[in-house]
């Protein structure tokens, strides 16, 4: 049905190129294309301290992926990137659409704010208030018709609008230009894989132009369902991407950029595969020895164990899976527009001015176990679906629903051996309505009327939480660079931060005191206290309703000098500070709020550049950070008479350091032959861990956290090589321009959690494949073929960590092999 939509689609995205490409072949020669060439000598423009600079003259390490590059890896989220950078891990443990960042080591938690931000046009990406990592990123369909995506590394605080630890990732769309062009683009592969691009650049006047794009997707999903329950398949593809730009030139000295982009992404989400379950529990669940006390573990074990002797009787690879939801799905909205005033007051002062306003939504419901589960025989209620963990949708809320105002003056000048910049941001974040979800652990015939019973006792409950949450992040900054001689520069910046957040919440659970008859009581035993110290029954969840606050004020500072003996060396150190806002999650009762981190940031780098025949460039840097109030999850159990489930809550236990090298190079020989290499070495160790002591009224019984002093970082490899090899035959310029190209990418093994037993995930190889076809025959026509993981191999990028809570556990995977053909016909210079 989804292509049969997306079939029909096809003229309409095509339509508005109609009237312009009758001219193509005229004017094809100049259409544009991004190349190779650029990156091959270092001369690549980047925008890392908010101005345009060559990579090479930037003391920052950055890792730079050009239009063309996105392409032939087939790079179409923002999780897709971290494939190719060394440094930078993807947390995809909710789905591809829904990934947060790591960049050398520091890891967002689920509920915190992002140690990487994500930027798109200068301007941070819209909040989400979700109970996942969600939100805070751009959106699938934000990567095409880019100038390039910028991975830079290490805390960028003092020029960036949200203070972060890990880094930032910087997407730059092209702009309006004053040439007519374009390109329309359509690619085909396996998993029925339909995708349409089509950009038009106008310039209506020459004071007035616009660009128009539209990226649409459709891909069938790779994990097959053997449930009969919901979807044939999960882990789809099925979107639609928009955006508008318009550059106007006011007077010579005064452009005004505006830009407006909408993304909806309608799928079923992916789903975990059991792989993992507690025979011993089972097995006690099934004999129940005399003197034994059968616990609620024991049972889900049971039925973790009968699921996976399923998967195992029918040879199941680990792209099968079984999932009892009934109707998942992930339906993402977003759109933002930012508006851009760049007025030259004089040659030596610059002064821009960039607002948004964005909006988030996002509703789904899905297994967040992987589970398809029917009560077993000697279990009450035998014969009935239990749903293990499974989210719902609730009736007209929105799983997350959030606004993100920004506002930044910023001022540019020049004076002699001096260039500075300074301004001031406003961020708003307000929520669009509640957020909810409910969790069901429970045998439901209908969750969303509550049609449901407790098989388990006490333990079977629902989540009912609905929350409000406002964030106002206010920053003033001034950042320096002076010239201390032909060669020597010296570089200071300073940001003083506020950020406050509030969160109104309606912390509800549902009990069923018998089947299909609920009552709501009050998660928060501490400050609604029951009858003998349990849950307080409520007659309406508002009754529930608190409201928590947090706040913090920081500097954050950044000293650095470089050296540029000749033009094409550069070597550089600096000392910067981080910090990342603390935040609320009010579900974890009595640990609902956690302090912001921090981190002294070391490093030292050279880059390089060579020309001639033999041409490229090669970086170097070396880093060490010192990690203090390191934000860390702890796994909470609860108290029988509490009527809660077990969660994750976010504690300032940690301390930290991490050190290593990153090494980022190419090198083309003879115009023909070309290889890239990207390299990390990560150290990291978790020094020491202070877990908070749980109070005697608190309605959970141990905290127990999910790293270990001594141990590594999670999902921080300790070497990470990427490397592709790209060769252009030496062909007859009326041919047209060929290239070969494979990419393979080494992730040594790493700690996903260390809950779980199967918490550290094993080393990985990555192949890919493609070639291209520029020009062919001297038309303005390109055909190009991608394959991705070409050995077809499965491996686990997340774990589901319910083990020690479930008695069963599960692996997210990776995508498996994927091939596709694209063809792109480019109009306009």
């Amino acid at each position: 049905m989804k292509n049969r939509q997306f079939a029909g689609s096809v003229p309409g995205v095509l339509a508005m190129l109609a009237s312009v490409t009758i001219a193509g072949p005229a004017l094809a020669q100049g259409a544009e294309r991004a190349t190779g060439a650029e990156a091959s000598d270092g001369d690549i423009v980047v925008t890392a301290r908010r101005s345009e600079e060559r990579l090479q003259d930037v003391p920052i390490s950055i890792t730079v992926f050009s239009q063309e590059q996105l392409a032939n890896r087939n790079i179409v989220n923002t999780a897709d990137l971290g494939a190719y950078t060394p440094s930078l891990s993807v947390n995809s443990r909710f789905g591809a659409e829904k990934a947060s960042f790591a960049i050398r080591g520091f890891v967002q938690e689920v509920n915190t704010a992002p140690s990487v931000g994500v930027y798109f046009a200068d301007t941070v990406a819209p909040r989400s208030a979700g109970g996942t990592s969600g939100g805070n990123g751009v959106g699938v369909g934000a990567l095409f018709d880019l100038q390039n995506v910028q991975v830079l590394k290490g805390p960028q605080g003092t020029l960036f609008g949200r203070n972060t630890t890990g880094g930032a990732v910087l997407i730059v769309p092209r702009k309006p230009t004053d040439s007519l062009g374009g390109y329309a683009e359509v690619s085909a592969g396996d998993y029925e894989l339909r995708r349409v691009q089509a950009v038009l650049n106008v310039p209506l006047a020459e004071t007035f132009k616009v660009r128009l794009g539209v990226d649409r997707q459709t891909r069938e999903g790779y994990q097959k369902n053997h449930s009969g329950i919901g979807p044939d398949r999960f882990g789809d593809v099925d979107y639609w991407s928009f955006r508008a730009s318009v550059v106007a030139d006011l007077t010579p000295d005064l452009e005004n950029y505006l830009i407006a982009s909408y993304t909806r992404s309608d799928t079923s989400g992916t789903v975990p595969r059991i792989v993992l379950c507690d025979r011993a529990a089972a097995a006690t669940a099934i004999n129940r020895p005399a003197g034994t006390t059968i616990t609620t573990r024991m049972q889900t074990a049971r039925l973790g164990c009968a699921q996976l002797d399923r998967q195992d009787a029918r040879g199941d690879n680990l792209w099968d899976v079984e999932s009892g939801h009934p109707d998942p799905s992930l339906k993402l909205r977003q759109w933002q527009v930012i508006n851009t005033t760049t007025w030259r007051a004089s040659d030596t002062l610059t002064i821009k001015n960039i607002a948004s306003y964005g909006e988030y939504r996002e509703r789904g419901g899905l297994s967040i176990a992987g589970d398809n589960f029917v009560l077993l025989p000697g279990q009450p209620g035998a014969g009935s679906r239990y749903n293990f963990q499974q989210l719902f949708p609730s009736a007209n809320q929105d799983n997350a629903a959030q606004s993100t105002f920004t506002e930044e003056l910023q001022f540019q000048g020049q004076s002699g051996a001096l260039d500075w910049q300074a301004g001031a941001y406003l961020e708003v974040s307000s929520p669009l309505g509640f957020s909810a979800g409910n969790t069901f652990t429970l045998a439901c015939t209908d969750p969303q009327t509550f049609q449901c019973f407790s098989p388990f006792g006490s333990s079977g409950t629902a989540s009912y939480p609905q929350i409000k949450t406002t964030f106002n992040n206010k920053g003033v900054y001034a950042q320096a660079s002076y010239d201390l001689s032909e060669a020597l520069t010296l570089i200071g910046g300073l940001r003083y931060t506020m950020d406050r957040t509030r969160q109104y919440a309606q912390t509800t659970r549902i009990r069923f005191p018998a089947p299909n008859r609920f009552e709501y009581f009050c998660s928060d035993t501490l400050r609604f206290p029951g009858p003998g110290g349990g849950p307080r029954v409520v007659a309406s969840p508002a009754q529930c309703g608190l409201t928590f606050r947090v706040k913090s004020e920081k500097p954050t500072w950044l000293i650095n000098l470089d050296y540029k003996p000749v033009e094409d060396i550069m070597l550089y150190a600096k000392y910067a500070r981080g910090y990342r806002s603390g935040g609320i999650a009010s579900n974890y009762i009595g640990l609902e709020t956690w302090d912001p981190e921090k981190v002294d940031a070391y490093e030292v780098g050279a880059k390089t550049s060579f020309r001639g025949p033999v041409r490229g460039y090669l970086n170097v840097a070396g880093f060490y950070n010192d990690f203090s109030d390191q934000q860390l999850a702890a796994g909470l159990i609860p108290k029988p008479s509490s009527g809660l489930a077990g969660g994750t809550a976010i504690v300032n236990a940690g301390k930290s350091r991490i050190y290593g090298v990153e090494v980022d190079g190419a090198v083309t020989l003879f115009d023909s032959l070309r290889f890239e290499l990207g390299y990390t070495y990560l150290s990291t160790k978790l020094k020491s861990i202070v877990i908070p002591t749980l109070p005697l009224e608190s309605p959970f019984a141990t905290i127990t956290p999910t790293a270990r002093a001594g141990e590594e970082l999670a999902l921080s490899p300790k070497h990470r090589v990427t490397t592709t090899a790209t060769y252009t035959l030496p062909l007859d310029e009326a041919i047209g321009r060929i290239s070969l190209g494979a990419t393979y990418v080494y992730t040594d093994k790493q700690i996903a959690v260390l809950s779980s037993p199967i918490g550290v995930l094993p080393r990985t190889h990555l192949l890919n494949l493609n070639a291209n076809w520029a020009n062919v025959a001297g038309s303005p026509v390109d055909l190009a073929f991608f394959m991705t993981n070409v050995t077809n191999k499965a491996y686990p990028v997340n774990v589901t960590n319910s083990y020690n809570s479930a008695g069963f556990d599960g692996y997210i995977l990776n995508q498996p092999r994927m091939w596709g053909v694209r063809l792109r016909y480019s109009f306009g210079e």
